[in-house]
């Protein structure tokens, strides 16, 4: 098991503490209303406050259930203009509606598009239609050859079916786009200079794409910057503070995220309170450099546009991982029980009554919980929530020293294991006063409290622990999310019980 953070050296660029800056709607250019300025609380547990906004899911898009009804209705409405001895039986027919879906999901049909036309789809719609009935008249010629299906009812159904699925997507967009304009979707525009000013002009000026811009968000240039009626967010702080007092749920951005570090910590931002994420090319880079876009095409305003998909959330090992920490962490209980009764007495012995410490640290999405400790300092001695390590700390007894350099003062925290407030492997869990220090020093250190908190990760057993870099151990905990996968915990598990009785210098 690995020990809390030690002294942190601010390495890499740091950033601006949190700040107030004006931003409201945009409004509309003939009226020019002023922004409304915002108050944001102040002090760090007002910070931390405002990053423990637990995501949302993404919303499901309004379009795409009747678009799934209208596909399913088209396969079914096909095969009942066929002759009876085609398909005989019920099963068969009803089993043509879950294949078209299957097969237009394969095809990305169903995709999130800012600009859906039907017609465009046509060709893939098609194709999908003569690969599903192909498939069913092979089938009953296999189970039963006089009902072969000729070429020309072949031909029919495909072409039937094909009609009714576009004609059908056609009014599903139609009523999408009348939605949209009625209620369209907060949004922030996220690039620099001219190339983001032009897309949010496209969204503001052409309501039928449903998106509203509300500001624009460029992490590198200065916050006095004139981006005209639209504020300009300059610092992680106030992108979230706009994510969350706006209800943003698209982000558009105008260049890959991946180009600089500060950028690519925005898309976890904004995956984690649930907003849609796209990709416009307002400089054309797709015509310079001859990049295929996905098909069908989609656009905004004529900037090529496409989405930014989420890694799946993978619910299932999610649970997996959480039954998984239980029950290793119930028997560890178990097994470790002598050695911890020995530790609670050593420590009631030398150093007098309070055998557990408790204090304050921040979980999955910023919720705070109380995390358990053995007790390292004698009685009388009082540790900051503030104060960064007790490392070398002269009201350290020698039998604190001994648990903190084994890391065994932290076998209660099995106990946190097994009350769902950490895990056994993930980022470890810091005090609130230091998380909203480290979050406006460091792009992608909330990010962090994506996955729960755990004993051990992958910062740690790559020696990220003691006197060393906070900008790396965020680097290494999100990498850790965004690889995980239960073979990885099992990995980092056996790492440290490799290393668990080795004893370390410092610790916190």
């Amino acid at each position: 098991m690995t020990m809390d953070s030690a002294p942190a050296r601010h390495t890499g660029q740091g950033g601006t503490g949190p700040g107030g800056s004006a931003f409201a709607p945009a409004p509309h250019p003939a009226t020019r209303r002023s922004a409304t300025a915002i108050h944001p609380p102040r002090g760090p547990r007002a910070d931390l406050a405002r990053s423990a906004v637990r995501p949302q899911r993404l919303r499901r898009s309004s379009r795409l259930l009747p678009l799934l009804t209208t596909d399913a209705l088209a396969a079914v409405l096909t095969a009942a203009t066929l002759p009876g001895q085609v398909l005989p039986t019920a099963p068969a027919v009803a089993v043509l509606p879950a294949l078209l879906v299957a097969l237009h999901a394969q095809a990305g049909l169903y995709r999130p598009r800012l600009a859906p036309s039907a017609l465009l789809e046509l060709p893939a719609v098609l194709g999908r239609s003569a690969v599903l009935w192909c498939a069913a008249a092979a089938v009953a010629a296999a189970l039963d050859p006089a009902r072969a299906m000729g070429w020309s009812m072949l031909l029919t159904a495909v072409c039937l079916q094909a009609v009714l699925v576009c004609a059908g997507r056609g009014v599903a967009n139609q009523l999408h786009r009348r939605a949209a304009v009625r209620r369209p979707a907060s949004a922030l525009v996220v690039g620099p200079g001219a190339g983001a000013s032009a897309v949010a002009a496209a969204l503001h000026g052409r309501p039928e794409f449903g998106l509203r811009p509300v500001g624009l968000a460029d992490t590198a240039a200065p916050a006095d910057g004139d981006t005209g009626p639209l504020p300009l967010l300059s610092t992680h702080e106030d992108i979230r503070r706009a994510v969350i007092q706006n209800t943003v749920r698209h982000a558009v951005f105008t260049r890959p995220p991946e180009a600089d570090e500060r950028t690519a910590s925005l898309v976890r931002l904004f995956h984690d309170h649930g907003c849609r994420l796209w990709l416009a090319d307002p400089a054309g880079t797709a015509k310079v450099t001859g990049m295929r876009l996905a098909h069908p095409a989609d656009q905004l305003w004529g900037y090529a546009v496409q989405p930014l998909l989420p890694r799946p959330a993978r619910p299932l090992e999610r649970w997996a991982k959480r039954i998984i920490d239980s029950a290793l962490a119930l028997v560890a209980l178990v097994a470790a029980a002598p050695v911890m009764l020995l530790c609670a007495a050593a420590v009631r012995l030398w150093d007098g009554p309070g055998v557990i410490f408790r204090q304050e640290r921040v979980g999955l999405y910023g919720r705070p919980f109380t995390l358990l400790k053995f007790r390292t300092l004698r009685a009388d001695a009082h540790e900051s929530a503030t104060r960064w390590t007790v490392a070398g700390d002269r009201r350290m007894s020698p039998v604190g020293s001994f648990l903190r350099k084994s890391s065994l003062d932290e076998l209660p925290q099995l106990w946190n294991v097994v009350r769902g407030d950490m895990s056994l492997v993930g980022p470890r869990p810091e005090r609130p006063f230091f998380v909203a220090k480290f979050s406006t020093v460091h792009p992608g250190y909330e990010a962090r409290h994506r996955m729960p908190v755990g004993i051990t990760g992958l910062a740690q057993i790559n020696g990220l622990r003691g006197d060393t870099s906070i900008e790396d151990r965020a680097r290494f905990d999100n990498h850790y999310i965004d690889t995980w996968s239960l073979w990885q915990d099992l990995w980092i598990l056996a790492r440290t019980a490799a290393s668990f009785f080795r004893f370390r210098l410092g610790g916190s």
